[in-house]
């Protein structure tokens, strides 16, 4: 690793060396360079000024894979003495460091600055990948694993562009046409079989003048809900590195209420879609001010305020002025100090070593009705009882009264463990909803809530082929006890996580959550099947 910080230095120290007599050749005898000579000692200098930038991130990302490599020899007792007096065999060549170690770097590491981690960040893995076309990791026009395409790189800046898109094959035709809520109310169900385009996220990102200084802009459609309108959104943020300990940005983002909305996305066994009870119970994305680092070697945090708990399709004016929603989130990975990249669901990488997480989360937020999207919304998050129903809907415990603003708090606990391939991951969760305003009479005073998803996966072909089964219950009585189990798999044909195909079938009992681009429906109770072909770098 030190010998190629050496190399880089050299090359660097090289061009600057053969570049410079050229420069000072390129003066007139007069002093006085022209026009033409001027544009070229201009382009020298900023090309020069790039490779330093360039070498100067370079070796930032060095220092962190030597920290890590350093933590974990630390933690490897030493080998025992050999008992003969054999000259051991000579070390094998040290092979170069892989876009599995940089990915994994990347995603674990939250708080790099020169690349943040976006909703859509996908860096790939594998001893086959190469850091890019060029084979030197500070080039740009190529493509880079966990950035996408790097479009622009200079002195000044730089900006990458990268996707995420799916077409989507679903058949609720095995779900029940009605349901009946539990206060006895029969609603019609509608039913799909369609082909959509069905999401598509264009995010691009990079920094400005300094390094540490970074950006990112996103466009979000969600085709299904043409007309609806929240169907196309445009995000973003802005962020600055103070230290590994300290990122701080402002802009639009996920609450790390669970899981799922703490930047795991897209690296997820189900595509696209969550279980019930991580659905039921999850905050989604809000504009805001946020903070995440790393503490120590596998401890990382995430905190937000941000105004509501869905902000995706909701006006300035249909919010209060509050001021009062807050998620934190605390990762501990303690025995490999990483859980692949972005911490995801699934053990694609087949590591070698159990690699283990645990995490805790709390969201609280004091919500109106009138700052809650519309149920087809993208990422709309709704509160409701265990049934479906909507607790801020007019008559949603028929009894004529309707909820004007609720406190919603949420506490969740995770654990993982990931090896060679296999992975099993349990969250819980637990609700409270209280401190009702309220117009007319409702029955209740508070709501509470809890509930649990299993997921587990297995690489039955390394590389290429994954299946999985995943389920979730939730305990709403006396609103009921809805759950669902899946089954599924992921096939790579590429060998690699920027191109997959997913398909699943789905057993709804009396789904409490649904929208236009999930799978589910409100109500649903049987059998539904989805097949996704998917993009993501």
């Amino acid at each position: 690793m030190r010998n190629k910080l050496s190399r880089l230095t050299v090359l660097a120290g090289s061009l600057a060396l053969v570049l410079l007599p050229a420069l000072a050749r390129a003066q007139p005898a007069n002093g006085e360079p022209g026009d033409a000579e001027r544009q070229r000692i201009e382009k020298s200098l900023e090309e020069l000024r790039a490779m330093k930038s360039d070498l100067a991130r370079t070796m930032r990302d060095f220092d962190k894979r030597i920290k890590k490599l350093e933590s974990a020899m630390a933690r490897t007792p030493a080998a025992p003495a050999p008992t003969n007096h054999k000259p051991a065999p000579a070390a094998p060549a040290a092979e170069p460091a892989t876009v599995a170690e940089a990915a994994d770097t990347q995603s674990q590491s939250r708080t790099v600055a020169a690349n943040p981690p976006p909703v859509p960040s996908v860096p790939a893995s594998g001893p086959a990948d190469k850091p890019d076309d060029s084979g030197f990791l500070g080039s740009w026009g190529t493509y880079q694993p966990g950035r996408g395409f790097v479009l622009v790189r200079g002195s000044y800046g730089e900006i990458s562009a990268s996707l995420i898109a799916y077409a989507r094959y679903l058949n609720q035709l095995g779900l029940d046409k009605t349901y009946t809520d539990s206060f006895g109310r029969t609603f019609p169900i509608h039913l799909r079989q369609d082909v959509q385009w069905n999401k598509v996220n264009l995010s691009f990102r990079g920094w400005l003048f300094d390094p540490n200084f970074t950006y990112r802009v996103w466009i979000w459609t969600q085709q299904p809900a043409m007309g609806e309108g929240a169907q196309v959104v445009v995000g973003g943020q802005l962020g600055y590195h103070f230290a590994d300990y300290l990122n701080v940005y402002a802009g639009i983002a996920p609450l790390p209420s669970t899981r799922s909305t703490n930047w795991t996305y897209p690296f997820w066994l189900k595509m696209d879609n969550r279980t019930f009870a991580d659905e039921f119970f999850r905050a989604s994305y809000s504009q805001g001010v946020w903070a995440d680092g790393t503490i120590t070697d596998g401890l990382e945090y995430r905190v937000m305020i941000a105004n509501n708990l869905s902000a995706l399709g909701i006006a300035a004016s249909q919010l209060d002025a509050e001021f009062n929603t807050m998620s934190g989130a605390i990762t501990w990975m303690p025995t490999t100090g990483e859980f692949g990249p972005a911490e995801g669901f699934g053990d694609f990488e087949g590591h070698e070593d159990v690699a283990t997480l645990f995490a805790l989360h709390y969201t609280r937020s004091r919500e109106d009705k009138q700052q809650q999207p519309s149920v087809d919304d993208i990422e709309n998050t709704q509160i409701r009882l265990a049934d479906g129903t909507r607790i801020f809907a007019f008559n949603a415990f028929n009894t004529g009264g309707q909820i004007n603003k609720a406190t919603y708090q949420m506490f969740d606990a995770e654990a993982g463990v990931k090896y060679l391939g296999f992975s099993l991951e349990a969250e819980f969760y637990w609700r409270w909803v209280n401190d009702f305003n309220v117009t007319g009479f409702i029955p209740v005073h508070h709501l509470y809530d809890t509930g649990y998803q299993v997921q587990a996966s297995a690489m039955i072909l390394p590389r290429q082929l994954q299946i999985y089964a995943a389920g979730s219950q939730i305990f709403g009585a006396p609103y009921g006890d809805p759950w669902d189990v899946t089954v599924g798999l992921n096939w790579y044909p590429f060998d690699r996580r920027e191109m997959h195909i997913n398909t699943q079938a789905i057993y709804n009992s009396h789904s409490p959550v649904g929208g236009l681009s999930y799978p589910y429906v409100v109500g649903g109770n049987g059998w539904l099947f989805n097949t996704d072909v998917i993009v993501s770098f």
